[in-house]
């Protein structure tokens, strides 16, 4: 599904290969017809935000979003275990998921980041990729409400999940309280001193993983598998 593939790219730290891609989006989420024609604008209004202004700043914006602890922390199961032992299995368990699959990532990124899974999701049949969305579907009907109240155009990103996932935006997230970030400096030391989790190879990571200063060049950090090329074969370099 290769919107999936569009909103991952979306999602994700904002890179000068997007930038540099701009048309191909544009016509890629023109084209998809898994979301509806508001969805595709609000999808193309983020592009347009994101191609069309200096990288810096919106490298900068995203990280002030996205990781400035774990409110709107782009790791799945930070919002459902946070630094429980069970988040750890859960991530075996994803890590397993994938490897079933033929899906060898082969970078640090944790398996729980949101643009990676849809990376993965991108790369299997229509059904399971709707039926993997609908497995988060809650988490991800909370981080759309926490970014509209934030009048966040990454909703558009969670919001077309949702409606891929079969389930409309507005029903998903009616009831949902986002609740009240604390950025105070007491919240943000609690957030970044935790335990450090161990995965598989003995790579640990921060409490929201990678942490991402804007402008620093990608080679002196992980690149996720999706960042190969967005063409038709991007998607099989996440096999093995």
């Amino acid at each position: 599904m290769r919107i999936l593939k569009v909103i991952s790219l979306l999602l994700d730290y904002p890179e000068a290969a997007v930038q540099a891609a701009r048309d191909e989006l544009n016509q890629a989420i023109a084209a998809a017809r898994e979301v509806s024609p508001a969805q595709r604008q609000a999808l193309q209004a983020l592009l347009e935000r994101v191609a069309g202004q200096p990288l810096l700043d919106v490298q900068e914006a995203w990280t002030e979003l996205f990781e400035r602890g774990r409110y709107l922390s782009l790791l799945l199961f930070e919002h459902v275990h946070g630094e429980s032992r069970d988040r750890g299995q859960a991530m075996v368990d994803l890590m397993a998921q994938y490897e079933a699959a033929g899906f060898a990532i082969g970078v640090k990124e944790l398996p729980d980041y949101i643009p990676l899974y849809l990376e993965f999701l991108a790369s299997r049949e229509d059904l399971e990729a709707r039926e993997g969305l609908a497995d988060v579907q809650h988490l991800l009907a909370l981080l759309a409400a926490r970014l509209a109240e934030r009048e966040s155009d990454y909703a558009a990103c969670l919001q077309a999940l949702l409606q891929i996932a079969g389930c409309e935006p507005e029903t998903a997230t009616a009831g949902i309280e986002p609740g009240q970030p604390d950025h105070s400096l007491e919240a943000l030391d609690r957030d970044w001193q935790e335990e450090e989790v161990t995965f598989l190879n003995g790579d640990s990571q921060g409490a929201c993983g990678t942490s991402r200063a804007p402008g620093k060049p990608r080679e002196e950090q992980a690149v996720p598998v999706h960042w190969v090329g967005f063409n038709d074969n991007a998607v099989s370099a996440g096999k093995a």
